[in-house]
């Protein structure tokens, strides 16, 4: 399962990992102990091998082998992209994403509503390559017109338009209050590829 490097951690962060596997996590009675019927206990896990939490978001990138299979029709998987392919994106209304989590419905400085219901929302590219993103980030759009993402989306994956590739996995906000942008991390880099078919080879 692929997910963000901050929620796979740092080697020796994180003694062990659990997925939910539910559209509405609040349905599961046993949420957030173990046993539950939906779900899945990791049997390995890893961030990039660049990975630092200090400056997590150069290689926010993380894999999770679960203890049992979770079985889609081959259509409903995720693909990665072609390597490099997002610089070749146009920026603006042109290009736009399915952004994917369980984070955060509703925030303002006082009040915070996170129902934990499998939602997503349609942002639109704001920049690329650009001294804030790097070439290892996008800044996607956060606003009442097109949604966005918040906290609790982390690792979640922002599919390109419509399709089934996934361009990056959300990693980081820059407020508070989740407005305006929200960052993903991009998957259309070969050392991040490589990270990822790496981990599949080695925990067939």
């Amino acid at each position: 399962m692929l997910t963000a490097g901050h929620c796979a951690g740092a080697p020796g962060e994180f003694s062990g990992i659990r997925v939910f596997v539910e559209s509405d996590v609040q349905s599961d009675p046993t949420y957030p102990f173990a046993g539950g019927p939906h779900t899945i206990e990791a049997t390995a896990f890893a961030a990039h091998p660049d990975y630092t939490s200090a400056a997590f978001f150069l290689h926010d990138v993380g894999m999770i082998k679960l203890a049992s299979p979770v079985n889609l029709p081959a259509s409903q998987y995720g693909t990665l992209p072609t390597v490099s392919s997002s610089d070749a994106l146009p920026v603006g209304q042109k290009t736009h994403f399915t952004s994917v989590g369980y984070g955060v419905q509703r925030i303002n400085p006082a009040h915070i509503v996170s129902q934990r219901i499998r939602m997503f929302a349609n942002p639109i590219l704001i920049q690329k390559n650009t001294g804030l993103t790097g070439p290892f980030s996008l800044l996607l759009s956060n606003n009442a017109s097109s949604g966005g993402t918040c906290f609790g989306d982390s690792g979640g994956p922002n599919f390109l338009g419509d399709s089934m590739v996934v361009a990056g996995v959300t990693s980081f906000g820059l407020n508070g209050t989740c407005g305006g942008t929200g960052g993903v991390f991009r998957l259309d880099r070969a050392d991040v590829q490589a990270f990822i078919n790496n981990f599949i080879t080695d925990h067939p």
